[in-house]
């Protein structure tokens, strides 16, 4: 230990240096357009058209009804993607609402969760199942 810095100096920068790490990587603060925008950790908010990157996305839907098909051994076939919505945990859950059809050509309504960290190449569906929201 340096003997001309206190203890309690040296315990304020290394909490300091936590909480800026911690903000950043976490997800509470963001860079969008050049400027930091701040994100309440654990909060839902909706993937505007101009954040929504559609491939990625897409393919996160695309992920879900591939996944469903595995569990539930059925033949959906994604259609299209209606809403998207993310929420930061560790890692980010996104909600996703979709179109999908059936085997008989039916085309059904579906609400999923897919949890992903990609700094592990994480990505697991946690939910799907058919929405029961009559405004979608």
């Amino acid at each position: 230990m340096n003997p001309n810095r206190s203890p309690s100096v040296t315990s304020s920068v290394i909490i300091t240096a936590f909480l800026l790490f911690a903000t950043f990587d976490f997800g509470v603060c963001r860079v969008e357009k050049g400027m930091i925008k701040s994100q309440k950790l654990g909060g839902v908010r909706d993937i505007s058209e101009q954040g929504l990157n559609g491939v990625e996305i897409e393919s996160l839907a695309r992920f879900a009804v591939e996944e469903h098909n595995k569990k539930e051994n059925s033949l959906l076939k994604f259609s299209r993607l209606i809403k998207a919505k993310e929420q930061v945990v560790a890692g980010k859950l996104y909600h996703l609402t979709l179109e999908a059809k059936d085997a008989s050509g039916k085309i059904n309504v579906y609400e999923t969760k897919i949890w992903v960290k990609p700094w592990i190449n994480f990505k697991q569906m946690q939910e799907f199942k058919v929405s029961n929201d009559p405004f979608v």
